[in-house]
């Protein structure tokens, strides 16, 4: 079973940046994306990679995060620029060894797997 760890969450400033890291044990999946949650909001798909190295991104954030991963180290990563305080949520890693479409890989119901999530705060 997928292990997910996420780590570099933190509190910056309204422009700033941040690059959130997971690290998966075993890197077994098909897609791994990052989702994010704010208090009294539905949990909603940032990025997602596939195994081909396919992205995409939610509408709000494309232009301003990446999310890249790295095989030798089992990590995926979310560089996140130009913050906003609506950026402000627990992130959360997320992996999956299905097969659903891609056409859905932003949506949580396909995601097996979840890490324990890190805090991003943005203040304006």
């Amino acid at each position: 079973q997928i292990k997910l760890m996420e780590s570099g969450g933190g509190s910056v400033q309204a422009g700033g940046s941040l690059r959130l890291s997971c690290v998966a044990s075993p890197d077994t999946y098909r897609y791994m994306a990052w989702f994010r949650q704010a208090p009294g909001k539905e949990r909603e798909g940032v990025a997602v990679i596939a195994s081909t190295g396919g992205t995409k991104y939610a509408d709000s954030v494309t232009g301003r995060f990446t999310i890249s991963r790295d095989s030798a180290e089992n990590t995926l990563y979310l560089q996140m620029n130009s913050l906003k305080p609506d950026d402000t949520a627990m992130y959360y890693c997320a992996a999956s060894a299905g097969r659903s479409s891609w056409t859905i890989a932003l949506r949580e119901g396909i995601y097996e797997y979840w890490g324990q999530g890190t805090q991003v705060t943005v203040s304006s």
